[in-house]
Formats: C-alpha cells, structure tokens, sequence
C-alpha cells in the first residue's frame, strides 16, 4: 500500500510538473510567498526594537485586520479584470512599497511610514492569492489536474512557511533588517517576471471579465458581496465555508493555548512554542505528502472534514489527558491534518464556483477562516478564566467536532458532484466547446440532462421556441427544413444552437431515425457558458454561419 501511495504522490507531482504554465504558477508562488514571511519576521524584529512587544501587538494585528478587509475587495476587482494582469501589477506595487520601506528603513525615516507601508503591502497582497485561485483553473487540462496542483502548492507553501522565517532570522542575524527587504522585493520581481510568461487560453477574453458576459447593472455593492452570495446560495461552498471556519477557531485558540501548554505543561517557558511549532511544521510537511497520495482518490469534501476532525478530537484527548507527551502527540496530529484541510479549501470552491466569481468565492472562504481565528484567539482567553485551561481546550474541541461530524454526509455527497461525470468525454470531443476551461466544462457537464426518445419522435420542431441545446450520445437524428433533408447527425454531433444563439424560434425539424440517448443543456446555461468566451463565441457562429447557409 505505501509503495501504491508513493507513485501516486509523485505522479500528481509529475502531472503539475508537465504543465508550463502551472510549474509557472508554483514557482511564482513559491518564491513570493518565501519572501513574503521572510520580510514579516524581518518587520517583526524591526518593530521590537522600537517599540517592543506593544508595538510588534499593535502592527501584527492591524496587517490582519487590513488583510481581511481587503482580500474581499481585491477580489472582486480580480474577477472583473484579468487575473494574471491583476497579479503582475500586486507584483510590481508590492515591490515598489517594499523599497521604499528598505530606504526608509536605511536612512532611519520616520517609522510610522515604515508601519504604514508594511500595511499597504499587506492589504495590496491579500487577493493575490483569489486571483490565483481563479487563474490557476484556466491552466489546466483535467479536473484532477487542478487538485494535484493544489496539493502541490500546499507543500510548497509547507516549506516556504519555514523556509522564509528561517531565512529572514538569519538575514536579520548576519547583517540587519534591510537586506531581507531587498531579499522580498526580489521574490516579487521574480514572481512577476513568472506569471508575465503564463500563456492563458483565450486570454483576449480574459482580459475583459474573466470569460462572462458583463453585468451592466451590477452594482459596487453587488459586485463585491457576489463571493459572499454564491456561498449562501450553494449549500455545499456554504459548508466547505463553515468547516474552513471551524478550522480557524480551533486554530485561533490555539495560538492562545500552546502559550499555556510550553509554559505550564512542557515547564520550557515561552521559548517551547517554537519547539511546537516544529512539531507541528514537520507534521505538516509529512502530511502534504499523504496528501499528494489521496489526490487521485476523489475525496476532496470528506477528506476535508475528516483533517477538522483532526484538529479538534486531538483537543478533546490533551484536555483530558494532560501531559508533556500528550502534547507532542496532540500537535503533531492537528500538523498532519492540516493539509487535509487546505487541499479541500482551496480546491473545491475552484471546482463548483461560477468561473466569473471564483476569485470572490475563494476570497469570502478565506475571510470567514480568517474571522474565525480572530474569534479564537479572542474567546480562548475568556474561556480559560472562566472554566479553566484544560476544559477551555476541551470545550473548543468538542463544539467544532460536533459540528464536523453533522457535515460528513454532504460532504460525502459533495464528492459525487465533484465525481467527473460520465459525459465530459463527449463535451470535450465537441469543437464548440473546446475553448472552455475545463471547470466549465465540468459544470456544463453537470447540468446536462439525459433525454430518452423512440424512433419517430419529433425532438425538435420548426417554429417552435428554442429552449434546449442538445448533445447526441447515441442514436441517429434527421435534420430538416421546410421537409427538405437537410443532414443526419449521429453520436457526438449536436443541434439546436441556432435558435438560441440568434434567439429566434427553431429553424429546422429534427426527428429520431433510430431509438436516441440524448444530453440536453438549458438555455441559460448554455448561452453564459458559450457567448462568454471569445474563441467559443466565434466556434459558434461559424457553425451557425455554416448551417444557415445550407
């Protein structure tokens, strides 16, 4: 079994590899997000020094705060524009911002400039990351293809989060603060220089609303609590929303907690949270590799509560059996957990999200994690003078896992959805749709409904409003006009896109030859998924063109 796990792991590894523009992507992901917490361990020990603790408080929670604000809003214009424009530009803004704090800095300058800019480059970077999640389901070339690139990205971002502190403290340690923001400014040139080489498919559509036809009368309101909406209307991104959610309480109270546990428990003092840290960043790491393993396996949405279930049973056992090892133990299976969690968050709402709105549907995920740690981190405290440290842990632990439990269904029936279904094949086979993304493609798939009919039966008649598209799965049609044959069309041929792409009544009879299984795709949806894109658009009407003049 573990030699089975092991070629998988390094097969989904191999497949992200193969794609240019995702081996692109991660890079660049990488190395800014290296840079990234370099340059905050680097803003952390400058703030220390003038200010202290209070101040290094003061600034970490106003970036926070910043972040939350802007993620959502950053979204919405990621969604509005082209992704890989908006993510060159992040780039290019947070590089500038970096230098100036790096002169500053240098020159010892006011610091409040130095804290502002730090926040500015926070709240500038916040959607950096919805914009990918909208990007990267462009690039793509299977469903699958975009999980094992998540899962990647996941142990990538594992070893940056150690990788970049560990550089940034030894930067700080050899010479001062300045060179790690040099250092940063760099990873943001060379994730710029990267993602401007990404080629996107159609990308003259992408760079007007990202594949959609555009709203005129959606408003700024509307447009930046779309993200929020589409979760509240899709029951499944709602409980992906609350499971991310309740990760992040446990994870927000936790940060309050390992205090407690070095202190008290281990007797290390406040130096044992970075031993912690350790454990859990080691398991972390172990557990992005299983990860990797499980891709080709389907289980996104029970997977993701199963790795919840991980971060809060562990909880339950450390309130009950409180000790040193318990501790270790504890931490190191919430580290493992971890990226059971983040495969299925960062994943699924790119798979069942309208492709217009997935960098706000990412981004609103994202806020309710982030506001759920806050409220963690705030309620722990509270908790513990309450009832105590040890029932404090207890209590978190058994809420979020009771509430984890009641989702195992849906999230068992969530998989299903993200099942790839039986008639994508046929979708891909047909030009029309060969421009479209592949998560569109699965979305249409999806919304395709089996017709049944008996030779003889009129599917279509002339005259008549035009409601459908159609797909021929099996069986032989004849296509007429005016009683004048006009063509006969069998298995992966398709009809009826006249009527809907002029929007006029049905041009043309059409009539089972032979007993016919049919794929039918509603108007709406076939409309918003063709006239959105331009090569699909232009696809298209050459068909039409080319019927019409028959």
């Amino acid at each position: 079994m573990a030699e089975t796990s092991e070629v998988t792991a390094r097969d989904s590894l191999r497949r992200v590899l193969a794609n240019r523009n995702l081996r692109r992507v991660q890079l660049a992901f990488f190395g800014s997000v290296t840079g990234d917490w370099a340059y905050a361990t680097a803003l952390t020990v400058w703030a220390y020094t003038q200010g202290g603790a209070a101040a290094v408080g003061a600034f970490t929670a106003a970036r926070f705060v910043a972040m939350a604000v802007a993620g959502p809003l950053g979204a919405a214009v990621a969604d509005k524009v082209s992704r890989k424009s908006f993510m060159i530009v992040t780039d290019l803004v947070r590089a500038g911002m970096v230098s100036g704090a790096a002169v500053i800095v240098a020159v010892d300058g006011p610091a409040f400039l130095v804290y502002g800019l730090g926040v500015l480059t926070a709240m500038v970077g916040a959607p950096f990351r919805s914009a990918q999640a909208g990007l990267i389901p462009k690039l793509v070339n299977r469903p699958d293809e975009l999980t094992a690139s998540n899962a990647v990205a996941a142990n990538l971002e594992n070893i940056a989060t150690f990788a970049g502190p560990a550089l940034g403290a030894l930067l700080v340690g050899l010479y001062d603060v300045e060179p790690v923001f040099w250092l940063n400014v760099a990873t943001y040139l060379w994730s710029f220089a990267l993602v401007v080489s990404i080629r996107v498919p159609d990308e003259a559509s992408d760079d007007a609303t990202n594949g959609e036809p555009e709203d005129e009368e959606e408003g700024f309101l509307t447009t930046i609590t779309a993200g929020f909406s589409t979760v509240a209307r899709d029951g499944d991104l709602r409980t992906v929303s609350l499971l991310a959610a309740a990760q992040g309480f446990v994870w927000g109270a936790l940060t309050v907690f390992m205090v407690i546990i070095a202190i008290e428990m281990l007797e290390t003092g406040p130096a044992g949270v970075g031993y912690l840290d350790a454990v859990m960043g080691g398991a972390v790491t172990i557990g992005g590799v299983i990860v990797l393993s499980r891709v080709a396996k389907g289980r996104l949405g029970q997977d993701m509560a199963i790795g919840v279930l991980g971060w809060a049973l562990p909880l339950i056992v450390l309130a009950v059996f409180p000790s040193p090892v318990t501790a270790i133990a504890a931490l190191a299976i919430i580290g493992l957990a971890d990226p059971w969690v983040n495969l299925g968050f960062e994943t699924i709402p790119q798979r069942i999200s309208p492709e217009n709105v997935i960098s706000r549907v990412y981004g609103a995920v994202e806020s309710a994690l982030i506001g759920a740690m806050a409220l963690g981190a705030v309620t722990a405290p509270i908790l513990i003078r309450w009832i105590g440290f040890e029932e404090s842990m207890a209590v978190v632990g058994v809420l979020v896992a009771a509430y984890t439990l009641t989702t195992l269904r849906r999230m068992r029936r969530l998989d299903a959805r993200l099942t790839e279904p039986t008639s994508l094949p046929l979708l891909r086979s047909i030009p029309l749709f060969a421009p479209l993304s592949p998560s569109t493609l699965e979305t249409l798939a999806h919304q395709l409904t089996p017709v049944s009919v008996s030779a003889g039966h009129r599917i279509l008649l002339e005259g008549e409003a035009s409601d459908r598209f159609y797909v021929i799965a099996s069986g032989t049609v004849e296509v007429s006009h005016d009683d004048r044959l006009l063509r006969t069309e069998s298995a992966g041929d398709f009809f009826g896109e006249i009527g809907l792409l002029r929007d006029v009544p049905r041009t043309a009879t059409v009539t089972a030859v032979t007993d016919t299984e049919l794929f039918a795709l509603e108007r709406h949806d076939f409309l918003t998924a063709v006239t959105g894109v331009g090569e699909a658009r232009q696809a298209a009407e050459e068909v039409v063109s080319r019927r019409l003049a028959v």
